[in-house]
């Protein structure tokens, strides 16, 4: 059960580090469906970008390459809402480089455990992103009518209406990820971490795998599946170097 050599053994997350994700939360929530698509909501992207603000690059690295290919195949496309797999990837790694300050616990395993307890909390945010998407329908129609009526001015303050929903969404997942996880994780990693620490290999390997048949299964082109093993192959290769 790896420890870390310093650092203050309270087990809260510092409030710094929880602000600087939800900096992160915010702008990928909105890019995830609402504005811009950058693509900078994609794990791979948003959790090493929270991981070097808070001076741990490599740990978000590792919950980016693990939640990137698990959740592939149930992209926020139409009128899909799966689970958000940007605020865990955020909040996982927020978890890990906070907690691990504070608890004293550190390593891959510990990674891990966090990864593992804020995937459950990202069913919050089909929650959070189909209470907002209902209320956007409201300020649609109102938009509708103030364009009809020549007022432009209500027409524009609704759709700054709907970005902030999105936004409020985004990081009320965020929140309950990090609640729920700074509550679980120092109550478990006294009993599962050595046990994660002697399996993290395997589970390296098996988030991946479960990503990689889910989304086998819908590939139906040769091509696109020889794309895909060379991307993965990389991916693999990318994660043995860090």
């Amino acid at each position: 059960m790896a420890k870390a050599d310093s650092g203050e053994k309270g087990g809260g997350l510092p409030v710094v580090d929880i602000f600087l994700g939800s900096l992160i939360a915010l702008i990928c929530g909105l890019d995830r469906v609402a504005a811009l698509q950058l693509m900078v909501s994609r794990p791979i992207v948003a959790a090493p970008l929270v991981g070097w603000l808070l001076g741990q690059p490599e740990v978000g690295l590792q919950v980016g390459l693990l939640v990137e290919l698990l959740w592939l195949s149930r992209l926020p496309v139409g009128a899909v809402i799966p689970p958000d797999d940007t605020q865990v990837s955020i909040a996982a790694t927020v978890l890990a480089i906070g907690l691990a300050t504070t608890t004293g616990f550190q390593g891959i395993g510990f990674v891990l455990l966090c990864l593992l307890v804020a995937i459950p909390f990202g069913k919050c945010g089909q929650f959070f992103d189909r209470y907002a998407r209902t209320c956007n329908g409201g300020s649609l129609r109102r938009a509708d009518s103030a364009l009809a009526a020549g007022n432009f001015a209500v027409a524009e303050h609704q759709h700054l209406l709907g970005l902030c929903r999105f936004a409020v969404a985004a990081l009320a997942t965020y929140l309950a990820i990090i609640l729920g996880g700074g509550l679980l994780v120092p109550l478990l990693a006294p009993i599962l971490l050595s046990g994660l620490e002697r399996s993290a290999g395997w589970l390296q390997v098996a988030l991946p795998l479960v990503g990689v048949a889910v989304i086998l299964g819908t590939i139906n082109v040769s091509r696109a599946l020889t794309l895909f093993a060379a991307s993965f192959g990389m991916a693999f290769l990318l994660m043995w170097l860090v």
